[in-house]
């Protein structure tokens, strides 16, 4: 069975944690999300996965549309979780992005976008001949 929480200890809050993923960080895009992903870095001793999300008061004015993306995003990490894991790693730093002046109408289509991001990282199979 899948861990469907979203516990405190996977919530990324801390401002040294933050400063370092931005400094030493790689930058991901897929559609209209856009991720900082920080995997096994010395200076960090992490026990597993934190993950962050932010949403640009440049593009969303009201509160109230920023909060409704920030739920909308931590919903797909909490739901996709093992898909997130298995393609970033086991001990990994991350923040999301919404890069797109328009509010998503429906949950299926930031879900979608998550997903895909997740499985660009995804390495290729091998091959047995």
């Amino acid at each position: 069975m899948s861990d469907y929480k979203y516990p405190k200890a996977e919530k990324l809050k801390k401002k040294a944690e933050i400063d370092i993923l931005f400094a030493k960080g790689k930058w991901k895009t897929s559609g209209n999300l856009r991720a900082i992903i920080l995997k096994n870095h010395p200076n960090l001793p992490m026990e597993g996965v934190k993950f962050g999300v932010s949403v640009s008061k440049r593009y969303f004015k009201k509160a109230v549309h920023r909060n409704r993306i920030k739920r909308l995003l931590r919903e797909c990490y909490r739901l996709n979780k093992t898909l997130f894991r298995k393609s970033f790693g086991e001990k990994t730093i991350a923040m999301l992005f919404w890069i797109s002046k328009d509010i998503p109408q429906k949950f299926q289509d930031v879900e979608a976008e998550f997903i895909q991001l997740c499985e660009s990282q995804t390495p290729p199979k091998k091959l047995n001949f």
